[in-house]
């Protein structure tokens, strides 16, 4: 056995909903995820050190935590008979495994893909930092059928100030893109995703700039809202304004589905975007079709208050809207107002 073979790690995190939904812990949820959302577990931090993130190298949140989600570690082996248990029920229908960087990681990744293809045979994602052509196909081989390699940032200046050189990260920007290229040779393109965080310093130009040359590589971008976490570096960025968010939400659907391109949308002088680039009836019936605003990334991902408490704002609805919240997101679009074109 290779060392990019190992054994399984002897404990493996689980985001605190998924550990309800599994049965490893008893609470009540506002909303089940229907993925199961797993981290690698080390009793260190992660080697990197994302200005965002609480598993980063200097980071003093705790070490249970990713965004605002608590990921309380389990035996291995109970947490992958818990998954076997909830795919054949189907209240799980994929798995996540979120990676942090450590020099064991890839092994650990190998040997639980090949565990869950083995005893739940249900779809499994994996997120994890820049590897190489050959470790993505090994990833494949043991049974991921998507990855994600995760931007965050998505202008140069700001990768390399709260992920990169500038914080002793040992990410860069254009290795990000290459190694996304790369993965779509590998996984096909739909099957290779990126996150981009909303609130890092961007303008919405930048932002829906950089969602244009995603889908234009064949990678899905997944959006999330910057969320301050006590003990990280940023912990006093605020979040972005919810009005921002919807248009960059809007903006992505648009790309995604093809219905307008970057270079059609109309931006003010700050990057702000002004004009989707589509006739108001577009706009409307894809507004009221909520899959702008639910959560974006592989199938079945619903990450439930991932990045918002459920009291609102909601940045990502783990769910399908209602007639008034789809009034209200109407309204945080500013829709009363004028035509879009």
């Amino acid at each position: 056995m290779s060392a990019d073979e190992g054994k399984l790690p002897e404990r493996i995190r689980a985001s605190l909903g998924s550990a309800i939904v599994l049965g490893l812990l008893k609470g009540k949820l506002n909303a089940a995820p229907t993925t199961a959302y797993l981290m690698t577990y080390r009793p260190g931090k992660c080697v990197a050190n994302c200005g965002f993130c609480p598993q980063a190298r200097e980071s003093h949140a705790r070490a249970d935590m990713l965004s605002r989600v608590s990921w309380p570690d389990f035996a291995t082996d109970d947490v992958l008979e818990a998954i076997t248990n909830a795919a054949g029920e189907g209240t799980i229908r994929r798995v996540c495994i979120q990676a942090l960087n450590y020099p064991e990681v890839f092994a650990h990744l190998v040997a639980l893909l090949r565990a869950i293809h083995e005893k739940a045979n249900i779809p499994a994602s994996v997120s994890c930092q820049p590897l190489n052509r050959e470790r993505m196909k090994q990833l494949a081989r043991a049974g991921a059928e998507r990855i994600g390699i995760p931007l965050d940032a998505v202008t140069e200046d700001i990768f390399d100030k709260v992920k990169g050189a500038y914080v002793g990260g040992p990410y860069k920007w254009k290795e990000q893109f290459e190694l996304l290229a790369e993965a779509v040779e590998i996984f096909g393109k739909g099957m290779v995703s990126t996150h981009l965080i909303v609130g890092l310093g961007e303008s919405e130009k930048q932002m829906v700039q950089t969602i244009r040359r995603c889908v234009d590589m064949g990678v899905l971008p997944a959006l999330f809202a910057f969320t301050p976490i006590r003990g990280t570096a940023l912990e006093s960025v605020s979040p972005p304004p919810v009005q921002k968010y919807r248009r960059v939400q809007v903006a992505r659907q648009l790309i995604v589905l093809g219905l307008a391109r970057f270079e059609d949308m109309v931006f003010d002088g700050e990057g702000n975007l002004t004009g989707f680039g589509v006739k108001r009836q577009t706009l409307i019936q894809t507004i009221g079709e909520s899959e702008p605003f639910l959560t974006s990334g592989c199938p079945d991902c619903n990450r439930p208050y991932y990045n918002e408490k459920p009291s609102g704002p909601i940045y990502n609805f783990p769910r399908v809207l209602t007639d008034d919240e789809v009034r209200l997101v109407e309204q945080e679009l500013g829709l009363e107002h004028g035509d879009e074109s």
